[in-house]
């Protein structure tokens, strides 16, 4: 395990907010042993417009300098970590025209490499390990100008480009060629990034088992009508049509979806149909309560190109805590052969639901149990800390 290392991890997420994030699970657990420097996501004044305006949450105070840009944070896991909120940016990744991107974005990296190098000196944070989790434009613009040891990749996703345009295609290979390596979350996602960087590694999800299994259900539940689950991110990722013949199918099942409502077609058209509820995102620590009320959870995305790369938090956190899983067959997730239910199409996906509902057992749930132990966040950061010893 590594030890005695400083590690700065140029984020493109907040440290906090209302679900689980790979990047804080493992820099949580490195800084057990090492110093960690948590930059988060870049704001723009367009974030502190909104928030002023009450639909977002943006840490304000700390870009404008009103409190301690850089502090001190406890973790889940009794270590501490420092956290860096930047001043705020332009909003660049709406623009067309690539001159005006590149002459904003420049101006974008200064300040964001100004503010960093500042916390350098305070923390004296020499010679760091860098790791860029999903984040190339800054990963890319910082490579080797902050006298780092070593600059890792950690890519746990495919890239897109609805929101940073087509220019993000172009960031990612060339940050990826460049990196001394790359670690990634999914085989698929893994063989991709070998055509580009010969040091590609897999370190696939985990769950906070110690807390999860916490709330392990004890015996199989007996409720008059079932109630199928979904917990995480309500985004263009999810397949609507066949959770909606689901619903529609199964009047006997309660559904209920629990997250970040970013796909309004799909509540306006499961809405309508009375065994479906909508629920706010619930704080981490809450989520594995919640898991163990139902009596099997579901992963529904879209089978396309994007979500092959998908290697979902959820599924070892379901199974943490015994509770069967149905998904759709985005991905080839091949660890989880004959432990969840992959369908074939709609229909099978009903099937699917009502054979993990009739026919569960204490042995089954005991099982998936066990299978979700040897996925802890703990073992995951034991196999990331040894990547990154390999390139120091």
């Amino acid at each position: 395990m590594l030890e005695g290392e400083n590690i700065i991890c140029i984020a493109n997420t907040s440290w906090f907010g209302n679900y689980a994030k790979s990047t804080v699970q493992i820099m949580e657990r490195l800084a057990k042993h090492n110093n960690v420097l948590f930059v988060e996501y870049h704001y723009t004044v367009k974030d502190i417009i909104l928030t002023f305006r009450g639909k977002q949450n943006a840490p304000v105070k700390r870009m404008l300098g009103l409190e301690k840009s850089l502090q001190l944070i406890d973790t889940n896991v009794n270590s501490k970590v420092y956290n860096l909120v930047v001043p705020a940016g332009l909003p660049v990744y709406f623009l067309k025209n690539e001159k005006l991107f590149n002459l904003f974005f420049a101006f974008n990296t200064f300040v964001y490499k100004k503010a960093l190098m500042r916390a350098i000196k305070e923390l004296k944070f020499d010679n760091p390990i860098v790791v860029t989790a999903y984040n190339p434009f800054y990963g890319l613009s910082l490579l080797n100008k902050l006298n780092e040891k070593t600059h890792i990749y950690y890519c746990y996703d495919g890239v897109e480009s609805v929101f940073f345009g087509k220019r993000i295609f172009n960031f990612e290979k060339k940050f990826s060629e460049k990196a001394k390596a790359i670690i990634t979350t999914s085989d698929y996602l893994n063989s991709e990034k070998l055509t580009l960087n010969k040091n590609s590694f897999v370190v696939k999800n985990g769950v906070d088992f110690p807390v999860f299994s916490k709330q392990a259900k004890q015996y199989v539940y007996i409720h008059k009508r079932k109630k199928v689950g979904f917990i995480g991110s309500l985004d263009p990722r999810f397949d609507i049509e066949t959770v909606e013949y689901a619903v529609k199918t199964m009047p006997d099942f309660d559904f209920e979806f629990t997250g970040d409502m970013r796909n309004e077609l799909l509540k306006a058209r499961l809405s309508k149909f009375p065994n479906v509820k909508f629920f706010n995102p619930i704080k981490p620590n809450d989520v594995p309560k919640l898991l163990a009320t139902y009596d099997v959870g579901i992963i529904p995305y879209i089978v396309n190109v994007v979500n092959k790369n998908i290697y979902p938090l959820k599924i070892n956190e379901f199974l943490a805590v015994g509770v069967p899983v149905v998904m759709t067959p985005f991905a080839d997730l091949a660890d989880f052969d004959g432990i969840v239910s992959v369908s074939k199409n709609k229909i099978d996906f009903i099937k699917k639901l009502k054979q993990e509902t009739d026919f569960d057992s204490l042995e089954k749930i005991n099982n998936r149990i066990k299978f979700a132990s040897s996925s802890s966040w703990d073992a995951r950061t034991e196999s990331f800390s040894k990547i990154l010893e390999k390139f120091i």
